[in-house]
């Protein structure tokens, strides 16, 4: 896998369902470690965020313009990754709930999957659909 993503305070603050002053308070009490990206704006890691977001956050809604006749749509970032060469299983961090998806090895690779990646659970029935946003 790549190097995990980073996100920046606004765009974490979104994700965890706090505010961006809350973020930035978290920085500064070292509850969430952060760097400065090549523009020189604050980041956070994008893993980092998602551990937070299990004991911090809540449910955010789902990024993008997207119709769809599933009703259960989690928003969340990926924590774990198990892949192997033919099948994967993804674990996502949607605020409080825990979300885990069995999927192809090459639906990883071609969804990008890392840690820390935002992605949405869209659950339909028994399945378990990962999409992230283009």
């Amino acid at each position: 896998m790549s190097l995990v993503p980073h996100l920046r305070v606004r765009d974490a603050a979104a994700y965890l369902g706090v505010s961006d002053d809350t973020v930035r308070r978290w920085i500064d009490r070292g509850l969430l470690p952060a760097t400065t990206d090549d523009t020189g704006r604050k980041v956070v890691d994008g893993y980092d965020v998602a551990r937070v977001a299990r004991e911090h956050a809540s449910l955010p809604g789902p990024p993008g313009e997207r119709a769809s006749s599933a009703r259960n749509r989690f928003v969340g970032l990926v924590t774990e990754l198990k892949v192997d060469t033919v099948m994967a299983q993804v674990e996502l961090q949607c605020g409080p709930f825990r979300v885990v998806s069995l999927m192809s090895s090459e639906a990883v690779h071609d969804l990008g999957l890392e840690l820390g990646s935002v992605a949405v659970a869209v659950i339909k029935s028994t399945n378990v659909v990962v999409e992230v946003e283009r």
